[in-house]
């Protein structure tokens, strides 16, 4: 009970801590750095409107919430997930990861946004001067996680950021930190999730594609080059709290109703409501909804407010601890994103 009591305080305290630091933050929305940092990965957890940070488990926890990756029922694990994003653009995600015993569990991971060509204009030249040019935005993790006792488990990533557009470049590091409580209040199945996400230093573009010719007005020299000096940008940030209830009708039917409250730094809060229907731990069917009170008919969201899915376990048929999942997530003004996921466990 003590130790209960301590893990609410520490709770407590990071959500009075969230709330000071993100206050306001829908009056800088827009202007945030990293912008792929906030978009999901996988699909399981993405089809419940990723409101289940107090259960997640496996590797798709390394972007809700490290906590959950020791958590895994196999030693070894991989997962492949492809998003197909708005605008023609993609989300690949690639993560292994492996338990160290006692340790704990170490895990690696890869997600990069693919933007594609783009053709490069200029004001001579509006149709463009026949230069392609590619994107580059990535991100690489390394992600430590460990349960701590039956109830408890801890994680958190050390992410390298990186964007690269032309002759300009800006890098950056992030941190995460999650914490999963399992049987909360001595009641089976119900559990509490914490996760600090995207605090790092601001990232800032740099480059020989700063320098233009240009004519100093207080200077004699005439045109010469001169570097534009870019602002920088914040990461970010945000902090969510999660509740979990996991109910058993018998062994083939289970069902799982999950909410989190996340605060962010750069826009609207979300509440976030999630279902999930096992059907003899082979079938998964899987909804969400995102809420966010404060937004109204003029916020800027080409996002509908609900999310589905379905999963396969695939374990018995395979000798793998084998899954595939997809992700449903409709948008108001491209194609809707269709995210696939398949994991492997060892």
């Amino acid at each position: 009970m003590i130790q209960l009591q301590r893990i609410l305080l520490v709770l407590l305290i990071i959500g009075i801590t969230g709330v000071e630091v993100f206050a306001g933050g829908q009056n800088r929305a827009g202007t945030a750095g990293a912008p792929e940092l906030r978009i999901p990965v996988g699909a399981r957890y993405l089809s419940m409107a990723g409101s289940s940070i107090s259960f997640v488990k496996g590797l798709e926890s390394i972007y809700w919430n490290p906590a959950g990756v020791d958590l895994s029922t196999s030693d070894a694990n991989a997962i492949f997930s492809h998003r197909s994003y708005i605008a023609d653009m993609s989300m690949n995600f690639v993560a292994a990861s492996g338990r160290l015993g006692d340790i704990g569990t170490i895990g690696l991971s890869f997600r990069s946004l693919n933007i594609g060509d783009i053709n490069v204009t200029t004001m001579d030249q509006p149709d463009g001067t026949g230069q392609i040019i590619s994107p580059s935005y990535f991100v690489l993790g390394l992600t430590y996680s460990k349960q701590l006792t039956d109830r408890i488990s801890v994680g958190a990533n050390f992410n390298l950021i990186s964007e690269n557009i032309d002759r300009v470049s800006a890098s950056t590091f992030a941190f995460d930190f999650g914490v999963q409580y399992r049987d909360l209040f001595s009641m089976p199945g119900f559990n509490l999730g914490v996760v600090v996400k995207n605090l790092g230093a601001p990232i800032k573009f740099d480059g020989n594609g700063l320098y233009v010719n240009a004519e100093d007005p207080n200077s004699q020299r005439g045109p010469t080059f001169l570097k534009i000096d870019a602002a920088s940008a914040e990461l970010p940030s945000e902090i969510a709290i999660g509740l979990s209830y996991q109910r058993n009708f018998d062994n083939d039917n289970s069902l799982t109703v999950s909410t989190t409250f996340q605060n962010n730094n750069y826009s609207y809060d979300d509440y976030k409501f999630g279902l999930e229907y096992s059907y003899k731990n082979l079938l998964y069917l899987r909804g969400g909804y995102l809420w966010a009170p404060q937004s109204d008919d003029n916020t800027p969201n080409i996002f509908q407010n609900y999310t589905v899915g379905v999963g396969l376990n695939l374990a018995e048929f395979s000798g793998l601890d084998l899954s595939v999942d997809y992700a449903y997530v409709p948008v108001k003004f491209f194609d809707a994103n269709h995210v696939f996921a398949i994991s492997f466990g060892f």
